[in-house]
């Protein structure tokens, strides 16, 4: 059984779990738009090259009207590859619609030379792998249709002793460019899991498990440069009298009290919120796309009580409490430390009065 799930994860997922495979599908599908936009370049170069020779030679000149085809596909391509998102399936599956149609160019190329086995369609069958991370048996079914297609084709054209060899040949190196395109999916794909673990590891506070500052910061900043977005809600929090907390109990006791709030953070917002850490006791959320003073309010209201019955001191009969400053964004701040001002000074004007556990700025 054991074989039978390393197999299909092999099969399916590059080697590793389905759930790890999510979490950095978007990372490969970007990487194989950047790397498939330059090779739509370089194939326009190519082909308009191939196309200026055939005008030239006579020697070409039979494949003018291919090299024309299929230079005016890269142009096309490479235009489209340069407006369409990185991480969409459209341009996912308009990469397998490329390496399908340069498999199909050796196809077009051996029937000038139909006195030798194929070269060109082999070579294809072994490098357009290369240049694509999926899900290795797509590019299984890519590569079988592909070779039987070309089979097919062939056995009209050549004499069965070259079609014989290219039998011989394509299902051997059919089978080889699959191997080859499982194990540099597999390496790739562990690259792109190292790599999303040391970005994890560098945007998380080791306390709580929620984003550090700088991760916060960049979140909010990319947000609020997003001229299409134009409400938010941020909050900023502490915990009340930390440093009693502190001198009674010990650190140990206030690093635990850290923790239990940003457990009960990360449970609380379930919806895309922005949650993290600023630093000591102080925490921040940056609710996105609302900026309603109820909602806020509510919000409030339920971290405030949240804090009360979730985190517990040594001492049962004591209870921690916590204070939030507001700032509503409206579409007018373009960086995070104009809006944190807005909500820390809300958030010192609780601390000095001592009234509401929560304050919005106005």
């Amino acid at each position: 059984m054991k074989l039978l799930h390393t197999l299909k994860n092999y099969l399916c997922y590059c080697g590793i779990e389905k759930e790890e495979y999510d979490k950095i599908k978007k990372a490969a599908y970007v990487s194989n738009f950047m790397i498939w936009r330059t090779l739509h370049c370089f194939m326009t170069a190519v082909f308009a090259a191939l196309f200026i020779g055939s005008l030239l030679d006579g020697l070409l000149h039979h494949n003018s009207l291919i090299y024309l085809c299929y230079l005016l596909y890269a142009i096309v391509t490479s235009i489209c590859f340069f407006i369409m998102k990185e991480d969409s399936l459209i341009a996912q599956f308009w990469i397998y619609l490329s390496i399908s149609l340069l498999l199909l160019l050796g196809c077009f190329l051996t029937l000038t030379n139909l006195e030798h086995p194929s070269t060109t369609f082999i070579v294809m069958l072994l490098i357009t792998p290369l240049f694509m991370v999926d899900k290795p048996f797509f590019m299984g079914i890519e590569i079988a249709i592909a070779s039987v297609v070309y089979l097919f084709w062939m056995h009209a054209f050549k004499a069965p002793s070259i079609w014989k060899m290219d039998l011989i040949n394509i299902t051997v190196f059919a089978v080889s460019g699959f191997f080859i395109h499982i194990v540099s999916n597999s390496l790739r794909i562990k690259e792109f899991v190292l790599t999303r673990r040391i970005n994890i590891q560098k945007d998380t506070d080791e306390l709580t498990g929620l984003k550090n500052k700088s991760a916060i910061t960049k979140e909010i900043n990319e947000f609020l440069l997003n001229e299409e977005k134009n409400k938010g809600i941020l909050f900023v929090l502490d915990i009340d009298r930390f440093k009693a907390i502190n001198d009674t109990y010990g650190h140990d006791v206030g690093d635990s009290v850290i923790s239990q709030l940003g457990a009960f953070l990360n449970g609380y917002f379930k919806n895309g919120e922005t949650v993290g850490r600023f630093g000591g006791d102080e925490f921040i959320f940056f609710k996105k796309d609302t900026d309603d003073e109820r909602i806020a309010e509510q919000i409030a209201k339920e971290i405030v009580s949240g804090v009360v019955e979730n985190i517990s001191l040594p001492d049962r009969d004591k209870k921690t409490s916590a204070s939030i400053g507001i700032a509503l964004y409206h579409g007018e701040e373009k960086n995070y430390s104009e809006l944190f001002k807005k909500a820390d000074t809300a958030l010192y004007d609780v601390k000095s009065k001592r009234t509401d556990h929560y304050k919005i700025f106005r």
